[in-house]
């Protein structure tokens, strides 16, 4: 079909039934039928063959075919050998293998013995929140990574203080993309400094390399600076706003941290016992052989493929995340696996302990399927190319563009899911538009688009990071999402409002005092609404 107005319904849709129904897997079925038929012009034969191809896509790399069925989609997979995609494959993996890891953790009794060593010395609400921001801003490397690793890391501390998962889950998500965006060194970081390469190179920009464009950005990048210091504010001062209110209430005055109804969390493991014996190095020792190797193999399969280049930008713009991510995740496992030994676990307890792991990772990666499923119809449909069209066609008054790139930009990474996909489709828009009406508008109007993607990243409920801080948090992904909303709602007024102020002025400084400023007024209302208390 032609792009038009209708290929926005499938990922408005599926927000609009989440919202009603409460019932994520549900919402993006419905979205994934809507957005087929459309696609099919209403053939459910087709539409239907359509998503088994992009399902079968999810695992086997078979190549492009001139028409999808059932039978062309079977024998490509059969011609390729059977060849596997080892992005999402690999990311599904890891889950797994995180899921077996914690498991093994729990039952060693490291988390207990972690939540009971850590409640001595961090002995307030705030102090764990806090604790984990800043585990949250170390983590830097890679999103997927720091949702996983710092929400299972964090989650023994803050159940210990009756921290609602929600409450946790928001922490990990608002440390995961706003830190990743403005570090260079990043998978992040060098897929941007890469497209802006790009751009500065056919406009015949020569003022500033793409890394020094990509520092000079980090100021104008507003909703990540605003969310960092919004997050540090609400572990600071216990800012609860719409629902999360409802959940931090029932956390503190009866211990559900989780909402009862929803049934069982993905990330929890309740069918395992501890060992009462475990100590803090049991869960310690598996999450620093996970880390440590994790970035080890980044940085190996980014030498690899750098040819040569053994810079950190060359290498991490190359390296392969999703192997690294198992590579890490297998070593880790093997670490857990060997503490276990030498404290003398069972056999047949160890493997009800991995069985638990990988059961408790099956409702997250059953949203991802579907989230992987339903973006790739978004894409088919040209959700992204309908809102870049409509930015190009607009006759607008240069002084907005930053402003109106941040909405657009947010909508379309809510819309479509992924905050890359919107970065590769945006950036060389607002490169192209600010060589042809104002080149000095270049840096500003880049990084509002970097901004616009990440609050359309926080809002969006099909996004992969929402889904995995919801798993490393153990939240139900519809609590994080709804709870999560109204914050990032809070960042993107205030920098909507200052890249007004950016624009108008042209001065980046004033635009980002006057975000903090509108920050502080905002952060000054909601705790007086709170009613603070410095126990806490």
């Amino acid at each position: 079909m032609e792009t038009s107005i209708l290929s926005l319904l499938p990922p408005v849709l599926a927000l609009v039934m989440v919202i009603i129904t409460r019932r994520v897997l549900l919402s993006l079925g419905i979205g994934i039928v809507v957005g087929a038929l459309l696609l099919h012009q209403f053939n459910p034969i087709e539409a239907l063959a359509n998503v088994y191809g992009i399902f079968v896509g999810i695992f086997f790399s078979y190549g492009d075919i001139e028409q999808v069925t059932f039978q062309s989609v079977t024998e490509a997979v059969f011609a390729s050998g059977f060849a596997l995609n080892t992005w999402e494959l690999f990311i599904i993996l890891f889950l797994l293998l995180l899921g077996m890891l914690a498991a093994l953790v729990t039952f060693s009794g490291g988390s207990r013995a972690f939540g009971e060593w850590a409640i001595k010395r961090v002995k307030t609400r705030r102090g764990a929140q806090l604790l984990t921001v800043i585990l949250g801003v170390i983590v830097f490397i890679d999103d997927y990574f720091n949702s996983l690793t710092v929400g299972n890391v964090s989650r023994p501390l803050t159940d210990r203080h009756q921290i609602s998962r929600a409450k946790l889950a928001y922490l990990v998500d608002s440390t995961a993309a706003p830190i990743c965006v403005i570090a260079p060194v990043s998978s992040w970081g060098a897929y941007i400094i890469a497209i802006i390469a790009g751009i500065l190179a056919t406009h015949g920009v020569t003022e500033y390399e793409a890394l020094q464009a990509f520092i000079l950005m980090i100021p104008m990048n507003i909703y990540a600076v605003v969310a960092m210091l919004l997050v540090f504010s609400v572990a600071m001062f216990n800012l609860n706003i719409g629902l999360m209110k409802t959940h931090e209430t029932a956390a503190m005055e009866t211990g559900q941290l989780v909402d009862p109804k929803r049934g069982p969390v993905p990330g929890d493991q309740e069918g395992l016992g501890s060992n009462r014996y475990g100590t803090v190095g049991d869960l310690v020792w598996p999450i620093l052989a996970l880390v440590i190797s994790t970035v080890f193999f980044m940085v190996w399969t980014g030498l690899q493929a750098s040819e040569g280049q053994a810079s950190l930008l060359a290498i991490f713009e190359n390296t392969d995340v999703a192997t690294s991510l198992v590579y890490g995740g297998v070593v880790g496992l093997v670490v857990t696996l060997l503490l276990n030994c030498v404290e003398k676990a069972r056999p047949i307890e160890l493997l009800q302990a991995l069985r638990e792991g990988i059961k408790s990772m099956l409702p997250a990666i059953y949203i991802l399927l579907a989230a992987w499923v339903i973006i790739a119809i978004i894409d088919q449909l040209g959700t992204g190319e309908y809102l870049a069209i409509k930015i190009e066609e607009a006759n607008l008054n240069p002084m907005f563009l930053p402003a109106i790139l941040f909405v657009v930009a947010g909508f379309a990474a809510f819309s479509t899911g992924t905050s890359w996909g919107t970065f590769g489709l945006l950036l060389p828009i607002a490169g192209e538009m600010a060589a042809v009406l104002d080149i000095t508008l270049m840096l500003p109007m880049l990084a509002a688009v970097l901004a616009g993607s990440i609050f359309g990243d926080h809002c969006s409920p099909i996004s992969d990071t929402t889904i995995l801080s919801s798993t490393g948090a153990g939240s139900h992904h519809i609590d994080h999402v709804i709870t999560q909303l109204p914050y990032a709602l809070l960042g993107a007024v205030i920098t909507f409002i200052s890249y007004l102020i950016l624009g108008v002025t042209m001065s980046v400084s004033l635009a980002l005092v006057s975000a903090v400023m509108l920050l502080a007024i905002c952060v000054f209302f909601i705790r007086k609404k709170n009613g603070y208390r410095v126990n806490e």
